[in-house]
């Protein structure tokens, strides 16, 4: 009797080691996906153009979908953890918030170096000069040929 355990176990691992893909194969990353990367591509906020500005919040319906639509406003979320503090201690020792994009970049992004995860498509991180925060915002659509 054991020798027949040990045959059908030997034959059940070779059909689940012929059907399975190897980890290396499971784990190989879309060259193509967002997951991962990082960013210092911050734009400067223009309050007068008119773009929509993210709330950060998840709006799912759909159970199936919610995980794909939750990685967005996730991803703002964990980029002002990364931000807040540095833009308190900046004005902590200045006693004054950046005064351009300019010196945002500088003395924020870059002196910390700061890299935040990249966006899905169509939002773009952008800084708010004068309410002193990150936001992010809908992409401009491209303009018409």
């Amino acid at each position: 009797m054991d020798m027949q355990r040990g045959l059908g176990l030997l034959v059940v691992t070779g059909l689940l080691s012929g059907c399975m893909q190897s980890l290396e194969e499971q784990t190989k990353k879309d060259p193509n996906s967002i997951i991962g990367k990082k960013t210092q591509d911050i734009g400067q906020f223009d309050p007068n153009a008119g773009a929509k500005v993210s709330d950060s919040k998840i709006h799912a319906t759909d159970p199936i979908t919610a995980p794909v639509s939750a990685y967005g406003p996730m991803v703002e979320k964990i980029s002002q953890f990364e931000v807040v503090p540095a833009l308190n201690l900046f004005n902590a020792n200045e006693g004054r918030y950046p005064n351009s994009h300019e010196e945002f970049m500088t003395r924020i992004i870059k002196e910390n170096n700061i890299k935040l995860h990249v966006l899905p498509a169509g939002k773009q991180y952008q800084y708010d000069v004068e309410n002193h925060k990150l936001v992010v915002v809908e992409a401009p659509a491209p303009a018409a040929p």
